[in-house]
């Protein structure tokens, strides 16, 4: 199984949505915050990002920023101009109209593609908990090839909808956040030299193996030793690895993904308990309501009913 796919799949919630728009300046956009992550493309032109806290950032003509932990934060054609509040709705569009319009037939200064994801919070996979509060992917030549054509694909669909786009835009959405992830990870790994957390186990050959294991088959009742049998090394030097690396013993975080799976399948439909119990690695339903309550505080039914 891919670990950083089923990262994102254990916290996305709802469907994604995104917007285009045409801005005049001079402009100003404050996002507040929320418990999702979001996006922002400079498809044309130029702009500044805000940041909670910090300095400004310069943002150029197809530079993409994601905003993983959802920080409030500000747009802006230039970082005095002055900022309105802009509260998209779920389907992504923008109530009011943008805070500049120009004549008929000008030229936008500046284009951009917003967009944002549910996340559960709640059940925050490390490997993503580990973002910045912004990650600013600046566009070079020959860099993030998969990213930018994910970009131009969004972009167009969104300019001139066609039967069909609903679709093809939520798959592109979620495309694009792999993209921008992946971009990222990538990024780390090669850039210092040195990576560390999980940018450094997914990396590990060693590691890689044992977290394949763990989410290729979560029922499974794994064994350290097992475990390190599949990484190829003692027990002893997996187990230091492994929790150097990923931040949690080994069948801590086999616990912690079974937990996880559990919560997924109980917010996407009706699957039975007793088979939810049997895919994450336990022997009776009830085993596995005590452990589930054990780890959210509620019981597998009362969960189901508050998440529907």
């Amino acid at each position: 199984m891919d670990v950083l796919s089923d990262a994102v799949a254990a916290m996305r919630t709802g469907r994604p949505h995104s917007s285009r728009q045409d801005l005049y300046a001079p402009w100003g956009l404050r996002f507040a915050a929320s418990s999702g992550a979001g996006f922002h493309v400079v498809l044309q032109g130029s702009a500044w990002l805000l940041p909670s806290e910090g300095a400004p950032v310069a943002v150029g003509p197809g530079d993409v920023v994601f905003l993983a932990h959802g920080c409030g934060h500000g747009l802006a054609s230039d970082p005095g101009v002055p900022l309105r509040e802009v509260r998209p709705r779920e389907d992504g569009t923008w109530p009011e109209p943008t805070p500049a319009t120009g004549q008929l037939g000008e030229v936008p200064d500046t284009v951009l593609l917003c967009g944002a994801y549910h996340l559960d919070r709640a059940r925050a996979h490390p490997l993503l908990s580990e973002l910045p509060e912004v990650v600013h992917l600046p566009t070079r030549i020959g860099a993030h090839r998969s990213l930018r054509a994910a970009v131009e694909l969004l972009g167009a669909e969104l300019e001139d909808p066609q039967p069909g786009s609903d679709t093809i835009v939520t798959s592109l959405l979620d495309t694009l956040l792999l993209y921008m992830l992946r971009a990222w990870w990538q990024r780390e790994q090669h850039g210092s030299g040195h990576p560390t957390g999980w940018s450094a186990a997914l990396t590990d050959p060693a590691v890689t193996a044992a977290l394949h294991a763990i989410h290729e088959a979560p029922s499974h009742p794994w064994t350290v030793e097992q475990l390190a049998g599949r990484a190829g090394l003692s027990r002893a030097t997996f187990a230091r690895r492994f929790t150097s690396l990923v931040g949690e013993p080994p069948l801590t975080y086999l616990t912690w993904w079974r937990m996880t799976t559990a919560g997924r399948l109980l917010r996407g439909g009706d699957v039975p308990l007793r088979l939810i119990a049997q895919r994450t690695g336990y022997t009776s339903e009830f085993a596995f309501a005590k452990a589930f309550k054990r780890e959210y505080g509620v019981a597998p039914g009362q969960y189901r009913r508050r998440a529907s």
